[in-house]
């Protein structure tokens, strides 16, 4: 295609979308369903490769459309992901980088201060449901919100369950959720925010709704239902996958999951729905295992953020697809305006992009080049034998990804590591010396991007910091 047809195939793409006929004709603003589970991990669905755990509702809702096979969260963690999720921005932008305080592990490992870390969103950020209720959606938030304490100061006009807490005390009632009453006792929390989210679409099926779901599950406490568990108890265990608690949690979200659409077709809404699934981080290392991804929860490396993540929409969305062009939970934002006819306030950064391309069949009007960015500027704790050492999950860096390549920079000693996905999504070797151009070009534009978006560069040194205990921990 020339130049010239490329563009104005473009400009007519971009025309509809603002129009709400990007998927091919006129008609009412749909419903969107964004469905965000806690700390599952890339391979902890079936369709997606786990060996052990049953996930017939959620394997169904991703074939019924696009799965993603190269989608990442914008953070490795519950609250910066939520973030980015939420205001459509990069962590410099927000400032939130993770979960309490910045200075997390034993000081004397810590070489650097770092940078502080903010705990919620501020309250006047514009968020998806700012928008969205702008544009006349009904809106609600059901389970872990975990970005601030009150959601509705953030555009939702009910919420169930959200508050401050990253996970709640216990999975069935009495919950001690500040913003759920509790239920009869020992019932079950994902039962629970189902029954409030099936009652929310009886009560707008007439009506364009936005139901943002972040069910608080996979995240610990790991509480299973008897029955599941005595369920997995009998399975015979997988290679990847075998914990059998951990497995009936999952469960216990499909099967809510699978009552969530079967609501939906019930109501022939499914051609007016937009579904989508994901997850805000990968899981934790001891409860389950990303490979061949390496790292987990915490980690840069892929298993710390990629994530499982599909578009179902009857009607518009081609079933049984597979998009293998890279994404990011900050791209939701700008497309969900797009898709809705919508436009953000004037002034509104949005570092995401639209990928309603991808989604409707116009992929060549996709840049499947454009660069991801992860900035970590903080300490995290609680390494394994994946990590880059034992101590941490992360130091302090910034990773950029860029087509099949990607580029990690390490603030404490300025380490470089460069890793083609494409041949090695599990990290495992180091091209940064046998490919010192592309090193150096993915170098540059993760400078670039600092600069841009002015992330704080941690360089003050921790005068608490012992070099000779921290290289004798990293090697023990």
């Amino acid at each position: 295609m020339r130049r010239r047809d490329f563009m104005k195939a473009a400009f007519a793409f971009t025309a509809a979308a603002a129009s709400g006929t990007a998927y091919g004709k006129e008609q009412e603003k749909p419903n969107i369903v964004l469905i965000n589970i806690d700390d599952m991990g890339w391979r902890d669905i079936g369709v997606n490769g786990s060996d052990f755990y049953r996930t017939p509702n959620i394997d169904s809702l991703v074939r019924s459309g696009m799965n993603f096979s190269s989608a990442y969260a914008a953070a490795a963690n519950c609250a910066p992901s939520r973030a980015c999720l939420l205001s459509g921005k990069y962590t410099p932008r927000h400032g939130v980088y993770t979960v309490g305080s910045s200075e997390r592990g034993k000081s004397k490992y810590r070489k650097l201060i770092p940078t502080k870390n903010k705990k919620f969103l501020d309250e006047d950020e514009t968020t998806i449901a700012d928008c969205l209720k702008d544009a006349g959606y009904r809106t609600i938030t059901l389970g872990k919100y975990h970005v601030n304490s009150d959601p509705l100061k953030h555009g939702f006009d009910e919420n169930v369950g959200g508050c401050h807490k990253g996970h709640p005390p216990t999975y069935f009632s009495p919950y001690n959720i500040p913003t759920l009453e509790d239920g009869p006792k020992g019932e079950h929390l994902p039962e629970r925010l189902t029954d409030e989210a099936l009652e929310f679409i009886d009560r707008n099926k007439n009506r364009p709704f936005f139901l943002y779901f972040p069910f608080y599950s996979v995240h610990s406490p790991i509480e299973a239902r008897d029955d599941l568990l005595e369920k997995y108890k009998n399975y015979e265990p997988g290679e990847l996958h075998k914990r059998a608690d951990y497995a009936a949690m999952i469960e216990a979200v499909d099967i809510h999951i699978g009552r969530l659409i079967e609501k939906i077709d019930k109501l022939n809404l499914r051609e007016k729905t937009m579904i989508i699934f994901t997850a805000d981080n990968g899981g934790v290392h001891w409860a389950t295992d990303m490979a061949p991804l390496r790292g987990c929860k915490g980690s840069y490396y892929e298993g710390g953020i990629r994530e499982p993540l599909a578009f179902s929409w009857k009607g518009r969305i081609s079933p049984g697809t597979t998009c293998d062009v890279p994404v990011s939970q900050i791209d939701f934002f700008p497309t969900f305006l797009s898709i809705v006819g919508a436009k953000p306030p004037k002034g509104k950064i949005l570092d995401g992009k639209d990928i309603s391309p991808l989604l409707f069949g116009h992929e060549k009007l996709f840049d499947k080049q454009r660069p991801l960015f992860w900035h970590f500027p903080i300490y995290l704790q609680g390494g394994d034998d994946e990590t880059r050492d034992p101590l941490f999950r992360t130091r302090p860096g910034t990773v950029v990804r860029k087509g099949d390549w990607k580029l990690h920079e390490y603030f404490e000693d300025g380490e470089l590591e460069l890793y083609n996905l494409k041949t090695d999504i599990g990290e495992s070797k180091d091209l940064s010396e046998l490919y010192p151009q592309k090193t150096k070009e993915l170098y540059e534009i993760l400078c670039r991007w600092r600069e841009k978006t002015n992330a704080d560069i941690p360089k003050k040194l921790n005068p608490k910091y012992d070099r000779k205990a921290d290289l004798k921990a990293r090697k023990s």
